[in-house]
Order: C-alpha cells, then structure tokens, then sequence
C-alpha cells in the first residue's frame, strides 16, 4: 500500500508559482462578469474532459466489471491534477481495496485550505436497453442535457471543481489553498475513504469543505442541502428445506422460503406505506422548504393514478424519517420458472436513516425486525453490508454566508434555498468528526431532472456552468472573509 501524501510545507504555500497555483491572489475580488465569462470559454474542455471520464466503467464492484476500469478512471484523475499543477498527486489504496485520489494546489502563505470532494465511481447502468444512448458514452440530447452514467453522480461533480479552479486562476489567482479528493468506492458504502481518513487524520484536514455530490432542488434554483439520511444495507436469506420440491405433490404443507420472505419484507411497511420497523421512530416532520406533491409526481415519473408512498408532507418523507426499500431479490425468473416449492430465497434491503437516529441502534431494531417477523419458524440469516451515518450541516457558519453570496451573483440575484436530502454521504460525518471546525458545505449538480442512479442519466451543462462560478465566487469570498 502506497504511504500517505506528505502534508504540504509552508515554502510552496507561501510562495506559489504560476505553475502550482497562479499568480498570488489580488486584493481586488474577482467580478462576476469576468470568472462567468471564463467558465463560459472553458465549457467544451469540460465536456470533453467529462466525455473521457464517463468512458471508464468505473462500478466499484469486481463482480460487474473490471477493476481495471476503476483504476483507468484514478489514473484520468490523478493526471489531470498533475497537469493543473498539483501537488503530492497520488491514488490511495484504502481498505476496501478500492482507491480514491488526492492532490494539493498550495495557495498564499497563511490562506485557509479549502477540500474539495467528488468521487468517480458510479452506479452500474442497470438495463442497458433501456437507455437512450450509450450508458458509458457522454451523449448529446435533444433537450440540450449530457447523457451518461456519472454525469451528475459525480464525475461532473469533479469537472466542477476542475472548472472553478482554472476561473479562479484566470481572476486574481488562487486565494486559499485547495485539497482535492476523488473517492473511489462511495456508491458502495463500503467506507475506504473513511477508514483511510481516520488513518491519517492530517491528509483532509481543512477550514471549509465543499463536498460536490448533491444537487440544486430543481434545475435554476441555487440550492445547499443542510441534512443527509444515513443508511445500511442488510442482506435477508430464508431457508426452509434441503432443496426445492415439486409444488404439485408438497405444495400446501411444504414451507415456501420465497413465501416467506415475501411475508418478511411486507412487514417493513405498513398499508399507507409507511416504513414500520419496530421501536425506529418514523413519525417525525421536515421544517425546512417544502416539496410540493405534484412537484414530486412529476420529478420522480409517478404513473397517473399511482399514490405516494406514507403519510405527513413529501419532505417528511424524504429528509425527516426513515425509508425501506427492497433492492433485489434472489429468485427464479418468471421465463423458465419450473413448478417448484422454494428451498431458500435472498433479498438485499436498504434503510435510510434521518438525521437524530443513530445507524448502529437503527441496524439493530432493523435486524430485530425481521428476525421476529418470519413466518413458519423459518430459518433466517442477516448481514449488514456497509453503513453510513445521517448528517446534518450548520447552515448558519461563515462558509454559508459565503456560498450564499456565491449563489446569488451565480444566478442572477436569485436566493439560496436549504434543502434536505434522502441520500447518504457517509464520508461526511467522518470529516465533521475528524475536524470538528471545519465547515462542510454540500452543494453538486444531481437536481431531479440528472436520474441519478436511474437509467438515462443526465447533467444539465447550463448547471454545471453555473455551479462552477458558484463555486469559484465562492473561493475568493470565503478568502476574503476568513482574512477580514
């Protein structure tokens, strides 16, 4: 395994060079004007730079595609950090056997350090026939939108960065020192990057953290999201007999292990669709901005006449309480199912859980749950599958103060908005608990409209120019504030 980077010395801090950093940042702030029209000139580099990191079929999952393909995508990362002149490049090996990929552009001597996170590996496409364009192939849409996979989630949340950094460069140089790192395993929850970081406690050390991997309520509305739900996966299997029978001669008696874990899995909600796990709270209200149901209807594609899922608002849904949801299930398909009374069947679960709920309790009652609710004295075996904390951000500190400035300008005087979000970050509650004074900031480019983990998944580049000069008015304001 590689050593860690060596932490940066102050002597290329404190004099940085045209090539590491730019020129030393002016004392007059950048305009606008001038870093948006520099994104603007720099928008097919990035499209095309995300063309070639989309190619790579980065699925952290040997058994779905090649490791080879991760590292192809590390090596992309790593090189283009080198070139924009970065230092102490290197891909991690974490303990999960995946690798995640850091670098260090020093900024002025005493500047604060800024840490950028995105990571390249993605969801797997799922039914390639049903997408539109080639899964693995940055694709033009008649709606103006790049297709892809990792196009939002979160490859271009890495062209993101790139983009911010080289505006920040062309108005007034780099005012803060920067941290970049690039996570390799983060849509599988298996926590490298976060066992890595607890390792070397002083690699992400920063003042402010801007993690790149979530998104704008909707497409032109400039959005932070302040609270993540955590999650588990937990594999379910069922036994009930040495091996299938014929459904004809035993079946009425014999003990269906597909039945009953079917009987299982329904207990988790309850007739409203409410996620019932016994002794989780599930009850409890969002009292941030509202989501609208026939805003979500169209967001998530609902079919006419189909109900949404529990009770209380949309947002105490998706960002206050907990959410079940059955993944997989391991049984015959329906072509050339034989008449066959099950012996043994599987299932992969999911739980999000909100922000106020502790996972390690929560993996308990959930594993309880479903030990007590199998019927006919089946057998039953369970195993957590990665895990991540919910988190919640301080939305008041200084770095929002300027992140809501950023946005403003960005987006032509419009108003951040503070979101929630129902998916997970795991690594986030690892930085707040290894710098307890930094300020994390979420912010990305998976609006509803990018169907991230969906087929079809798409980015927006009018977002991720903006975001960018967001991002880069950012840098420079937090600079001015931390040296006020």
């Amino acid at each position: 395994m590689p050593q860690p980077p060596s932490e940066p010395t102050a002597s290329p801090a404190a004099a940085p060079t045209s090539t590491a950093a730019g020129p030393a940042a002016s004392s007059t702030a950048a305009s606008t004007a001038g870093v948006a029209a520099t994104v603007a000139s720099l928008m097919p580099r990035a499209k095309s730079e995300l063309g070639e990191l989309v190619a790579f079929r980065s699925v952290a999952d040997p058994e779905q595609f090649p490791v080879s393909e991760c590292e192809g995508a590390a090596g992309w990362i790593a090189d283009a950090l080198r070139a924009e002149g970065f230092l102490d490049v290197a891909a991690l090996d974490t303990p999960d056997g995946t690798q995640s990929v850091y670098g260090y552009l020093p900024g002025p001597a005493g500047a604060p350090t800024v840490l950028l996170y995105a990571h390249y590996d993605v969801q797997p496409p799922l039914d390639e026939a049903a997408w539109r364009t080639p899964p693995f192939e940055l694709t033009d849409g008649a709606d103006g939108r790049w297709y892809g996979r990792g196009a939002a989630d979160c490859k271009g949340g890495f062209i993101m960065h790139l983009l911010a950094l080289r505006a920040v460069r062309e108005n007034g140089g780099l005012p803060v020192s920067v941290k970049m790192i690039a996570e390799g395993s983060e849509e599988q929850g298996t926590g490298g990057l976060e066992q890595y970081a607890r390792a070397h406690p002083e690699l992400l050390a920063a003042d402010a953290v801007v993690i790149g991997d979530t998104g704008n309520f909707r497409c032109g509305v400039p959005t932070v999201t302040a609270t993540l739900r955590g999650m588990t996966l937990l594999r379910v299997q069922v036994d009930t007999l040495e091996g299938n029978l014929h459904s004809g001669l035993f079946g009425g008696a014999a003990p269906d292990a597909l039945a009953a874990l079917l009987r299982t899995l329904d207990s988790l909600r309850d007739a409203e669709g409410n996620t019932v796990v016994d002794g989780l709270d599930s009850d409890a209200r969002w009292e941030g901005m509202p989501y609208p149901e026939e805003d979500f209807r169209r967001d998530a594609k609902v079919l006419d006449g189909v109900g949404l899922l529990g009770g209380g608002t949309v947002a105490d849904r998706l960002w206050a309480r907990p959410a079940v949801t059955v993944l997989g299930i391991d049984c015959p398909p329906v072509v050339g199912a034989t008449p066959s009374v099950h012996a043994s069947a599987r299932a992969l679960v999911s739980l999000r859980i909100p922000p106020g709920t502790d996972v390690e309790k929560a993996i308990e009652l959930l594993v309880a749950h479903v030990e007590s609710h199998v019927p006919w004295q089946a057998r039953v075996t369970t195993e957590v599958i990665g895990q991540g904390q919910p988190f919640s951000a301080d939305t008041s500190s200084p770095a929002y103060t300027a992140m809501a400035t950023a946005l403003c300008e960005a987006y032509d005087g419009l108003e951040m908005q503070v979101s929630g979000m129902g998916g997970s970050i795991p690594l986030c509650n690892a930085l707040d608990a290894l710098y307890p004074d930094a300020e994390i900031l979420l912010i990305g480019l998976s609006e509803p409209e990018a169907q991230i983990h969906a087929v079809n998944e798409s980015v927006d580049p009018r977002e991720l120019e903006r975001m960018a000069v967001a991002e880069a008015l950012f840098l420079h304001g937090y600079a001015r504030q931390k040296n006020a």
